[in-house]
């Protein structure tokens, strides 16, 4: 979907406000390469990038807080690149936040009437937190008027709407059962109108640039998959790409917080870790430039960039007598104690792994050979196209 206009005024590029700050010419290349790696794109599209910054005009840009604790802002602002460290103040225009505005009452309400008004189908909407829509919108209001009510305002000429974290797009915790306040996700109240979930609680800030890149490099909104989020960051489950993998597949697993195992670094699936039924790109950009991530520090995937995750509880109880799908457990252990549809999924994944294992390699449960033939018992279990 194409977003592509300008702002009518004469402001800087982007490039120019950034060398204005004291980035270098290399500095700058060196983002674009590394913002285009982040994206999911080749080579070539770091220049494309750069070109993007170099010619476009900052977008306007307002910066709306409902029900949410401001961890995306603070995410987003305690990046350590040095680029997108400043990318709130150079990259666009933030013309209106509660947060970040100097000003306030009626000087800060003028100031966002005059950004949806002058920037008319230009300026961008990032949106943190949830809508309460209990007790006629009672429980947010900001100058007299409820978050419901200020959502469709600054949304209708909107060029672009970007939810940031679990509270805009999905409700996070004050969404929670039995959600008292009527807590709403930003998709849910908005329509036909352009709308990226940038998941987490709270997300990647190098995440939430990459959006933003996006919009100002191809004037329009990324690929999204089937909860909204960007596909460049959120097609991968965390479990893909973490670490401890390994473990995972040996069957080797935290057991308590304080064991030797978790010492050694095994796999944290028993303590409620999330990491097989969550998408997102913790295990690969990680946090604080690369340094770690939860499951790192040695905490569990709590699933914040899925759904309702505050419902699909307890954090850390998950099936803590099951044996473990390690390479070497056979398909019938597998399926003892098996009832949840998630861990069925992830049961078969483990199955079908061990199955394509001995298929391969001819090995049999019971015999000393690894040579040794298939029994005629389990002759009959393998598919048609496998027998010979």
């Amino acid at each position: 979907m194409s977003l592509a206009s300008a702002p009518s005024e004469t402001v800087p590029t982007v490039y120019e406000q950034i060398a204005s700050r004291g980035v270098s010419r290399r500095e700058f290349l060196q983002f674009c390469g590394w913002m285009a790696a982040c994206i999911g794109l080749d080579n070539t599209a770091s220049a494309q990038i750069a070109r993007a910054l170099e010619t476009k005009k900052r977008i306007p840009v307002v910066w709306m807080h409902f029900q949410e604790c401001t961890c995306c802002s603070e995410s987003f602002l305690r990046s350590s690149h040095p680029i997108v460290a400043d990318i709130l103040l150079d990259k666009i225009s933030l013309d209106y936040s509660e947060t970040l505005l100097a000003a306030s009452g009626d000087q800060a309400e003028k100031c966002l009437h005059d950004t949806i008004t002058k920037y008319k189908g230009e300026y961008l909407v990032l949106i943190e937190g949830s809508v309460p829509t209990g007790a006629e919108g009672a429980y947010c209001c900001v100058g007299g008027k409820s978050a419901e009510q200020i959502l469709e305002e600054v949304a209708k000429d909107a060029k672009a709407v970007i939810a940031w974290g679990n509270c805009a797009s999905s409700g996070c915790v004050q969404a929670a059962k039995p959600n008292p306040t009527g807590a709403t996700p930003i998709h849910k109240l908005l329509h036909g109108k352009p709308l990226v979930n940038v998941q987490g609680c709270p997300p990647i800030a190098e995440v939430m640039a990459g959006v933003l890149v996006h919009l100002l490099t191809f004037d329009r909104i990324p690929q999204l998959d089937a909860l909204g989020r960007p596909k460049a960051f959120y097609s991968r489950r965390v479990h893909d790409t973490c670490y401890r993998r390994p473990n995972y597949d040996a069957g080797l697993f935290v057991e308590s917080f304080d064991d030797e195992n978790a010492r050694k670094g095994y796999c944290l699936y028993k303590m409620g870790c999330r990491g097989p039924t969550t998408y997102n790109s913790c295990g690969v950009i990680r946090w604080n430039g690369g340094v770690s991530f939860p499951i790192q520090a040695g905490h569990g995937c709590i699933g914040c960039s899925e759904s309702n995750f505050w419902d699909q509880g307890p954090f850390y109880q998950r099936l803590a007598s099951f044996p473990g799908f390690g390479i070497e457990t056979t398909a019938d252990q597998i399926g003892l104690g098996l009832g949840a549809a998630t861990v069925a999924g992830i049961a078969a994944h483990a199955v079908m792994t061990n199955i394509r294992k001995r298929h391969d390699i001819g090995e049999h449960p019971g015999e000393s050979s690894d040579l040794a033939p298939p029994s005629a018992a389990h002759e009959a279990d393998r598919p048609k196209e496998d027998r010979s």
